[in-house]
C-alpha cells in the first residue's frame, strides 16, 4: 500500500480515510481579470514592503558586522567583535522566516524573483502576477538598501554597501554553480513546504512553512557567503548593486540573475515532474482522452 493510500486511526479506535485531495488547477498564463482585482495590488504592495524590510535589516547587519570587525575603526580586538558569518546567515534566514510568515496569506510571501519565477514555471502564479511581483521586489530591494545608505552613510561605501560580488580565488563558473545550487535548495524547500498534497496527506504533521524556508536560507548562506556573499535572490543583489554603484558588483552581476533563475527552474522541474510525476500524469491523461 502506497503512502497516499494510508488509513489513519482515530482516537476512538475507528478508522477514517485520509483527506480527499485533488490537484489545484494551474494558474492561467495570462489572466487579464487579475488586473481589476484589488487583491493583486494588495499582494504587490506586500511584496514591495517585505523586500524593502528584508534588505534593510540584512544589509544593515552586513555593514554593522564589517564596521565592528574593522581593526582601523574598532581597535585591535575587532576580530572578536560583531555577529560573525553565523549572525549574518541568521539575519537573512530569520528575516525570511518572519516576512514569509507575515505575508504568506496575502501574496504568498515570495520576496525573491527566483521564487516567483519557479512558481510561475510550475503554473502556481500567472504571468501578470509574476511580472508585477518581480518589479515590486526589485524596487523594494533598491529602497531598502537606500534606507541603509541614508542611515549609515559614514560606513556604507567604506564597507562595500552589502553588495554581492565574486570573492577572489573563485572562478565565475564556481560562483555560478554556487548560486544555482543554493537557489535550488531554497526553491525546492518552498515547493516542499507549501505542497498542498503533502498538507492533505500528512495533516497529522503540523508544518509551519516559513520555518523550513527561513532555515534553508540560513544554511545556504553559511555555505556560500565565502564564495559570492550569497545572492540566491536577484532583487537582493540588484538593490545593493544599484545603491552602491561601483564597478566590482556590476562586473559579475549576471551571475546573480542567471544562477538563481536556473536553480529555480531546476527545482520547479524536479518537484513538479519528478517528485510529483507531472509528466507521467499528463501522459496518462493524454492517453485516456485519445
Amino acid at each position: 500500500m502506497g503512502k497516499d493510500d494510508v488509513i489513519e486511526s482515530g482516537a476512538g479506535g475507528g478508522e477514517f480515510a485520509a483527506k480527499d485531495y485533488t490537484d489545484p488547477p494551474p494558474a492561467p498564463l495570462i489572466d487579464a481579470a487579475e488586473l481589476g482585482s484589488w487583491s493583486l495590488y494588495r499582494a504587490v504592495i506586500a511584496e514591495f514592503i517585505a523586500t524593502l524590510l528584508f534588505l534593510y535589516i540584512t544589509v544593515a547587519t552586513v555593514i554593522g558586522y564589517k564596521h565592528q570587525t574593522d581593526t582601523a575603526a574598532s581597535g585591535a580586538d575587532a576580530a572578536c567583535g560583531g555577529v560573525g558569518v553565523l549572525g549574518i546567515a541568521w539575519a537573512f534566514g530569520g528575516m525570511i522566516f518572519v516576512l514569509v510568515y507575515c505575508t504568506a496569506g496575502i501574496s504568498g510571501g515570495h520576496i525573491n524573483p527566483a521564487v516567483t519565477f519557479g512558481l510561475f514555471l510550475a503554473r502556481k502564479v500567472s504571468l501578470v502576477r509574476a511580472l508585477l511581483y518581480i518589479v515590486a521586489q526589485c524596487l523594494g530591494a533598491i529602497c531598502g538598501v537606500g534606507l541603509v545608505k541614508a542611515f549609515q552613510s559614514a560606513y556604507f561605501d567604506r564597507y562595500g554597501g552589502g553588495a554581492n560580488s565574486l570573492a577572489s580565488g573563485y572562478s565565475r563558473g564556481t560562483g555560478l554553480g554556487a548560486e544555482i545550487i543554493g537557489t535550488f535548495v531554497l526553491v525546492y524547500t518552498v515547493f516542499s513546504a507549501t505542497d498542498p498534497k503533502r498538507n492533505a496527506r500528512d495533516s497529522h504533521v503540523p508544518v509551519l512553512a516559513p520555518l523550513p524556508i527561513g532555515f534553508a536560507v540560513f544554511m545556504v548562506h553559511l555555505a556560500t557567503i565565502p564564495v559570492t556573499g550569497t545572492g540566491i535572490n536577484p532583487a537582493r543583489s540588484l538593490g545593493a548593486a544599484v545603491i552602491y554603484n561601483k564597478d566590482k558588483p556590476w562586473d559579475d552581476h549576471w551571475i546573480f540573475w542567471v544562477g538563481p533563475l536556473v536553480g529555480a527552474a531546476i527545482a520547479a522541474f524536479y518537484h513538479q515532474y519528478i517528485l510529483r510525476a507531472g509528466a507521467i500524469k499528463a501522459l496518462g491523461s493524454f492517453r485516456s482522452n485519445a
